[in-house]
């Protein structure tokens, strides 16, 4: 399925039944999933961030665009952020099975359709706007709302589509596709917007103008043809600007990272700190506008813990706790990652329904008279406590006494063991996923002999993913004995015994999921496949089997009792 996000900006961050007239026209239609809404009082402004599939985006933007005009009048409307319309800017960004260029031309789409029938003054940007001489968003917002009444009459602004007549009301929106952009304003224990600004020139890409003498009055220095001459900041595909915010007293760097694989989040934080400090001022915080990728917070987690020379190989959940506390991003307002990173809140939670249980209620359910969660599920769970296990005995290693100039080679392995565990406990749903596929198709109807070759055909997918699920369960959980059985032997020698009970559940993982790669095997027709599936799960039982005779000869010899 292609999915694409919206993030239109609309100038209302006061009044949110305002903003709640714009959701519920948003939500009202079909194939479209709102993600957050994220207001701002200062700003009086508010980003709302919404997924689908293209053309219910369009239908959805379309809606809220309409109605925020007619809800907004910006002839009243005052904030600290550049705007020019009441929805303010609506891009595309592709999230699944789309390119950027299929997501450029539905934003031409929806562009074409806001100019012609709202008759709003429309311009395209970024991947949308040809002419790369107006695709960036700050200069088509140049003179925002106040300055558009003029700048719309040059020939060089007449909008791409719609009146070329400035709407009083509503203003002009600008609509295109983008990358993924990560909004983020650091806090700054300052209330001077000049200082500000000057950090910000220091790290945003475009950086500052030269001048001669004094850098704030000196006279602007210019190249051959009479342009002005930029010292460029320090960090590439950032915009930034220094503002004070009313409501919490302090100045913010506010900026746009437009390319969070060349200037990642932790990196923006960490050299606005740098920068500030050179000015005399501290960075107090910070906070996320709208949603944020996973990897985001992961990677800042694993950067800040690096820093530290601690153990990177922790849990998704630690990450992003660090991340959190270091940057912090709950200064403000309280961070809560379920409702703010993109991934959790795409995340379907019936993929879910085992490991979100607590461990009473997964063994209440185990025992219960369902036929799932079985054998397999419980397999790929035993396999996640075994590396679980090994990858404890990393990060007690990493951070023993006296081992400190270790620590950067147990956090390898830590983390190749938290790798093989997330995965894993993915598989601990997915094989009870993979018994009911069996059951809904075994319950598909029969009546015409062309519904029974469709039956049989689902019967035989369901089938043939119920044998993969659990060999993949087998290979993982064999994965796994290589990272304990090195932690057997180097890591940490009081956690010795925890090595040998994590090789113990990575037998056990692999011996039983065999016995679901068998039995589900039996009952597929694809006689080539189940040869060559039984065949190579043979052989992981065997080397299995090995390995954990030795793991276990190390746990026993070190024992020694």
């Amino acid at each position: 399925m292609q999915l694409i996000e919206c993030v239109p900006n609309f100038s209302e961050g006061l009044d949110l039944s305002i903003i709640k007239q714009i959701t519920d026209v948003i939500e009202s239609v079909e194939g479209v999933r709102l993600l957050n809404v994220d207001p701002g009082k200062a700003t009086n402004r508010t980003v709302v961030t919404f997924v689908g599939t293209p053309q219910a985006v369009v239908d959805a933007a379309y809606l809220a665009i309409k109605k925020a005009g007619e809800l907004i009048d910006m002839s009243k409307h005052k904030g600290e952020h550049p705007r020019m319309g009441a929805t303010d800017v609506c891009p595309l960004i592709p999230i699944s099975n789309i390119s950027m260029e299929e997501t450029a031309k539905w934003a031409t789409k929806l562009a074409e359709r806001v100019g012609n029938e709202l008759k709003i003054p429309i311009y395209l940007y970024e991947a949308a706007q040809s002419n790369k001489e107006r695709s960036n968003l700050s200069v088509i917002r140049a003179g925002e709302y106040e300055g558009f009444f003029k700048k719309i009459k040059l020939p060089e602004w007449k909008p791409d589509f719609g009146p070329v007549e400035f709407d009083a009301k509503r203003g002009a929106t600008v609509i295109g596709a983008r990358d993924f952009l990560v909004a983020y304003n650091v806090n700054l224990n300052t209330t001077s917007t000049r200082r500000a600004n000057s950090v910000a020139f220091d790290v945003r890409e475009a950086g500052r103008v030269k001048r001669e003498g004094d850098p704030i009055n000196g006279k602007v220095v210019t190249d051959a043809h009479g342009n002005p001459v930029s010292i460029p900041g320090t960090l590439k595909s950032v915009k930034a600007i220094g503002w004070f915010i009313e409501e919490y007293g302090v100045c913010q760097i506010s900026m746009n990272l437009t390319n969070i694989n060349i200037t990642p989040l932790h990196i923006a934080f960490d050299e606005v700190c740098k920068k500030a400090t050179e000015r005399g001022i501290r960075v107090t915080g910070s906070e996320l506008v709208g949603l944020v990728p996973l990897k985001c917070l992961t990677d800042a987690g694993k950067y800040f813990l690096q820093k530290q020379q601690r153990s990177i190989g922790v849990s998704e959940k630690e990450l992003i706790k660090i991340a959190i506390k270091t940057m912090g991003l709950d200064e403000l307002a309280p961070f809560n990652p379920e409702e703010r990173v993109i991934e959790y809140l795409l995340k379907d939670k019936v993929d879910s329904k085992l490991v979100s249980m607590n461990l009473v209620d997964f063994a209440d359910e185990t025992a219960s008279e369902s036929p799932a969660p079985g054998g397999g599920s419980i397999s790929a769970y035993v396999g996640s406590l075994g590396i679980s296990l090994a990858t404890m005995v990393a990060n007690l290693s990493s951070h023993k006494k006296g081992w400190d100039s270790r620590w950067e080679e147990f956090s390898i392995w830590a983390e190749k063991g938290q790798t093989i565990k997330d995965e894993l406990i993915k598989l601990v749903d997915l094989d009870t996923a993979a018994f009911n596929k069996i059951m809904s198709a075994f319950a598909l109807p029969k009546s015409t002999d062309e519904e029974k070759t469709i039956r049989k055909q689902a019967i035989q997918d369901a089938t043939k993913y119920a044998i993969e699920v659990p060999y993949r369960v087998m290979q993982l959980s064999y994965d796994s004995l290589t990272i304990i059985k090195a932690m057997a032997e180097i890591g940490n020698p009081n956690s010795v015994s925890d090595a040998g009970v994590g090789a113990l559940c990575a037998r056990s993982a692999v011996m039983g999921a065999f016995m679901n790669v068998r039995i589900n095997a039996s009952g597929y027709d694809d006689k080539t496949f189940v040869a060559d599936v039984i065949a190579k799960g043979k052989e992981i039982e065997t080397k299995t089997l090995a390995l954990e005779s030795e793991i276990l000869k190390i746990v026993n010899e070190k024992i020694g009792v």
